[in-house]
């Protein structure tokens, strides 16, 4: 998987979490995750089971910590996939 295969899927996966549906279109790997996209702390934990799931992999809670921006979320999601 590319890693814009992995961000047109990510979009999808913040969808639901973020009140700044206006900055989704236009995500890039710079885009941070609670400034700019709005999702709340909370839903962050939310995003790490469902990219979990959705891409059948683990992360643990050193790489959660490190996802704090989209190019974080798809670094992380793209070790993993490669791991397997």
């Amino acid at each position: 998987m590319t890693r814009e295969e992995i961000l047109n899927e990510l979009k999808k996966v913040f969808a639901p979490y973020t009140t700044n549906k206006e900055m989704l279109d236009g995500i890039n790997d710079q885009t941070d995750l609670i400034r700019d996209l709005k999702i709340n702390s909370a839903n962050l934990v939310d995003i790490i089971i469902d990219a979990e799931a959705k891409y059948n992999i683990e992360i643990d809670y050193d790489s959660a910590d490190k996802m704090i921006n989209v190019g974080s979320c798809i670094d992380v999601i793209y070790d993993k996939l490669n791991q397997k």
